[in-house]
């Protein structure tokens, strides 16, 4: 991102700001110029920003790609459009928003692309839609785009818990699958089942083999895998003819390497899953799994679960929690000290 307060704006706003590479702490609670948006952009008044994964990579240098610094992390967002570029007609100043951002949501104000913003349900308020889009948007792109998943199928959902493993047990039951949900303690095992998993296995209790045996003696047609190491291989094994594994990221902080005989066995596929550069590729098709999922959202086949809602100023604890893979569903920055609830309606 280069130069932060060179930006060309007409007033001040605050942020967080990665000056340099490291952990959470390295973060800065800045005041900066207000961005002005240009030719296809929107600039959103941020009232609540996710928390994911990836952004505690970017800001400790380790993720695929590096921005310049100093940056402001933050991939998701949700708010009201506060203006328009000259050429964007789709997007109304006064909306209610989510965007996904790329970089840029730990902050009052982000500029996001006009093709990556879309208006706000009714029933959806600012904390659920500022956790939406990356998690749900994975997962959709995962099991519909990728592993053309149908109904009947067997889904085994490793992490099942965290920020994208619950989105999948929900988007895996609307689309009529069977779901197995893998988690680490009764807690999140419990909060499996409360948003639809099937059955439900304990990564601490005996071996993950035996118990995948147990519950789906034929295999699973699709794996979902957003952590990665030791149970890769396990999992892998487990896929029935024909299955896919679905590789979405590394929370353990190990890329497994994966035995390609065992796919060759069963004729199964694996499938690497990168949502956001997808989208950018592809803003068609992407809009269009957002309408459906705002369709299953209005019926309440999704249910976004908000563990914790920090103030943006406490942006490096809210994300120290996320990377300690210490969250049950999404992590949320508040940009506002009213009722984010309540705002659900907000005339602008």
């Amino acid at each position: 991102m280069g130069d932060l307060r060179r930006t060309g704006g007409s007033g001040l706003m605050r942020a967080q700001i990665a000056h340099r590479l490291g952990g959470p702490s390295v973060l800065s609670f800045d005041e900066i110029e207000t961005p002005m948006p240009g030719p296809g952009q929107v600039l959103i008044d941020v009232r609540a920003a996710g928390v994911n994964f990836p952004d505690g990579l970017i800001v400790a240098g380790t993720y695929q790609t590096r921005p310049e610094l100093p940056f402001i992390p933050g991939s998701e967002v949700a708010g009201v459009a506060a203006a328009v570029g000259a050429d964007v007609t789709a997007v109304r100043v006064g909306t209610r928003v989510l965007a996904f951002t790329g970089m840029g949501g730990y902050a009052e104000q982000v500029l996001v692309a006009a093709d990556m913003v879309f208006a706000i349900p009714d029933a959806m308020s600012y904390t659920d839609a500022g956790g939406f889009p990356v998690a749900y948007g994975t997962s959709f792109h995962a099991l519909v785009d990728r592993a053309d998943l149908r109904p009947g199928e067997t889904v085994l959902v490793l992490g099942a818990s965290g920020g994208v493993g619950l989105t999948a047990v929900e988007i895996a039951k609307a689309l009529g699958a069977r779901v197995i949900a893998a988690a680490s303690s009764e807690q999140k095992r419990r909060l499996c089942l409360e948003h639809g998993a099937d059955d439900v296995i304990d990564y601490s209790a005996g071996d993950l083999q035996d118990q995948l045996r147990r519950l789906a003696p034929g295999g699973v047609d699709v794996v979902y895998d957003p952590v990665g190491g030791e149970h890769a291989q396990t999992a892998v094994r487990s896929l029935a003819w024909g299955g896919r594994y679905l590789t979405i990221g590394y929370a353990s902080g190990d890329i497994p390497k994966v035995g390609l005989n065992r796919l060759l066995v069963c004729g199964g596929s694996l499938l690497g899953v990168l949502w956001g550069a997808w989208a950018r590729r592809n803003p068609e098709s992407n809009a269009h799994n957002m309408a459906r999922m705002f369709d299953w959202h209005a019926q309440g086949l999704l249910r976004p679960h908000i563990h914790a809602v920090h103030p943006l100023v406490n942006a490096a604890t809210a994300l120290e929690v996320v990377m300690e893979r210490g969250a049950l569903g999404k992590v949320i920055l508040a940009n506002t000290t009213g009722d984010l609830e309540s705002e659900k309606r907000e005339e602008c």
